[in-house]
């Protein structure tokens, strides 16, 4: 498999070396360029093409969101990672990017450890630039998955797992999706704190439904979404027959947390056959034992096809485990929900 060619752009000298030193050290990656400004990296990208841009969101002469707006046009095959910072203003601008086309995000340290930054972003974003390259093709396919067990009608709970790739497919689904749906939707999205709360109101506004990052010990409302909180499980729970919300910080399930397998499995337990999932794109396989428990109470599985995923990791992992019921096109999820939900 060739190298995945990468461009880096941050004004911050620091910054270039850290990234250009982490990467440095991969043997499938290869850095072609760096700049220090959107109009410094949109006139080496056209030149370039390169298949990864890291790119900052503050720089003098172009941000990084005006760039990107040029870099979709200009490299359209070329996938832009934000370098984006742990603040209010950064996690809405990340969203913003995601919104416009960004590829995915890594959220800038803000530990005062130099070790510590550097591992962290090795952790976040060698992954991220790899994914870049990662195999679309389903092992041991069986064409009998897309024979669908499933039932209209029956379901009284919707969970989505979703990870690289989220933010844009989740908007996609909700200015599509029925407002007269009115089972409570759980989603359990990979990102840090302050991102998930910025992704809650931005999804708010785009559909009648009410989405709210979910807080711990409230109970559950039908026609409502609930976003897990960065850095928190959320699962659901019953207590004396009312269903509440449960926010936890035990350890990270694949590396994950929060993690889909914890609120696929809680659903399992708590509405039984009731329970629809669907896995969205996403790195990894975080969802998948969560799926099986909810097919082993009699639930369903929907994963998105390998076409409309940003990343094919979680639904291919769904997949080739034979537990997805359907596997269907992101365009064609929010008419598939209107049908099983009749609505």
């Amino acid at each position: 498999m060739s190298k995945v060619r990468v461009l880096i752009v941050d004004d911050s000298a620091i910054m270039r070396k850290l990234i250009s030193d982490l990467l440095t050290k991969e043997k499938d990656i290869e850095i072609v360029a760096q700049a220090t400004n959107g109009k410094e990296a949109i006139e080496k990208a056209r030149l370039l093409k390169p298949d990864v841009i890291t790119l900052d969101i503050e720089m003098p002469e172009m941000d990084g969101l005006t760039a990107l707006k040029f870099l979709k046009k200009e490299v359209p095959q070329t996938k832009v990672i934000m370098f984006s910072s742990l603040t209010q203003e950064g996690a809405k601008a990340t969203l913003e990017a995601l919104s416009l086309g960004a590829y995915d995000f890594v959220p800038k340290p803000s530990s005062k450890s130099f070790l510590e930054s550097v591992k962290k972003i090795e952790m976040d974003l060698v992954p991220k630039i790899r994914s870049v390259n990662a195999p679309r093709d389903i092992k041991h396919f069986k064409p009998s998955f897309q024979t669908s067990k499933l039932k209209t009608g029956i379901y009284k709970v919707l969970g989505i797992g979703v990870s690289t790739g989220g933010p844009q497919t989740l908007m996609e689904i909700f200015k599509n999706i029925p407002s007269t749906l009115r089972v409570p939707i759980f989603i359990v999205q990979h990102m840090p704190p302050l991102f998930t709360k910025q992704l809650a109101e931005r999804l708010d506004k785009l559909t009648p439904l009410t989405v709210k990052e979910a807080e711990n010990g409230e109970p559950v409302k039908e026609g409502h979404v609930y976003i897990a909180p960065g850095d928190y499980h959320m699962k659901v729970t019953l207590n004396n027959k009312e269903r509440t919300i449960t926010l936890t910080q035990d350890s990270p399930i694949n590396n994950c947390r929060p993690a889909v397998d914890v609120l696929f499995e809680s659903l399992a337990e708590v509405y039984n056959g009731a329970c629809l999932a669907i896995v969205l794109t996403g790195m990894g396989k975080d969802g998948t034992e969560g799926a099986r428990k909810i097919k082993q109470k009699g639930g369903g599985v929907i994963a998105q096809d390998s076409q409309s995923s940003i990343v094919f990791g979680m639904p291919r992992a769904v997949i080739e485990a034979g537990l997805a019921d359907e596997i269907l096109n992101l365009e064609d999820i929010p008419k598939r929900l209107r049908e099983l939900f009749r609505v």
